[in-house]
């Protein structure tokens, strides 16, 4: 006897495109390495120091300054938003609108924390930039996102 077609089509799992796929790789490397180093860092902050100054004084590069004002509070605080920004990737990864958010939020919150614990009078202009391009770059991907 012949199997009958009843219309019902199996459930497709929906498919995620290479270019979400390669964005949230690269935030999954660079939010990764970001939250180990802040961890390290908060951790081992007195030895921080003495490389930073070490380094400081050797190569005298301009902004290095700016390294000793941060407290371990500052890199703590940073893992917590690394963190935050590798859970919004991983969800992006799995096709949840609510990653976008999650990412947005705590990228943002990446960009202001320098400003308030460091008292920077504004974020630098990379940093706008590259975090801007995610951004954008992961909202043209929210319509294969539920």
């Amino acid at each position: 006897m012949e199997d009958l077609n009843t219309g019902i089509l199996p459930e497709t799992k929906p498919q995620r495109p290479m270019m979400l796929t390669i964005l949230c790789i690269l935030t999954f490397i660079g939010s990764g390495m970001n939250l180990f180093s802040s961890l390290f860092i908060a951790g081992f902050y007195d030895t921080y120091i003495e490389i930073v100054q070490v380094f400081t004084e050797k190569f005298q590069l301009e902004g290095m300054e700016t390294l000793l004002d941060a407290k371990p509070m500052f890199f703590m605080v940073s893992a917590i938003f690394y963190a935050g920004s590798l859970a919004g990737a991983l969800f992006m990864y799995r096709l949840k609108k609510k990653g976008f958010h999650f990412y947005t939020v705590f990228q943002i919150l990446l960009i202001l924390a320098p400003m308030y614990f460091m008292h920077l009078q504004s974020p630098g202009i990379p940093e706008l930039l590259f975090t801007g391009l995610f951004i954008l770059l992961y909202s043209r991907h929210l319509k294969f996102m539920s």
